[in-house]
């Protein structure tokens, strides 16, 4: 296995680990009674750190299947190699590090990190595009 198709392997486990932990906080609020019922009712409004924790795994869930597929293509093409080895670690790092960033409510750092993640993306993307 390529150590790109393995790092996408550990964005899985971050998202998993996201899935969790937002699950977790907002259990906390609304109670495991209302949370393993049917949830007809409303539910009270979430948290300042537990709807960051919800628009961190919302803006993930915005950019993993771009991630996953170029991944993908770039490793069906034979087009891996030192672009989409560093395009996948700068995906990874920078999605690792910006959720705390996010749920401590850091503003301009945390669009910074998310900006590395793009370009990491970017860097995979580059590599199957061009020639």
């Amino acid at each position: 296995m390529t150590t790109e198709l393995m790092i996408l392997g550990w964005t899985l486990v971050l998202t998993l680990v996201q899935i969790m932990v937002t699950g977790a906080f907002r259990t906390k609020e609304t109670g495991t009674e209302y949370n393993m019922g049917p949830r007809d009712g409303g539910a009270p409004p979430p948290r300042p750190v537990t709807a960051r924790l919800q628009r961190a795994q919302a803006n993930l869930f915005e950019t993993l299947p771009l991630f996953a597929a170029a991944v993908l293509i770039a490793h069906v093409g034979g087009r891996e190699g030192d672009l989409t080895l560093w395009g996948a670690w700068a995906y990874l790092i920078a999605r690792v590090v910006y959720v705390p960033l996010y749920a401590a409510g850091i503003p301009v750092v945390r669009s910074i990190v998310w900006m590395v993640s793009l370009v990491g993306l970017g860097m995979i993307l580059a590599a199957i595009l061009l020639p």
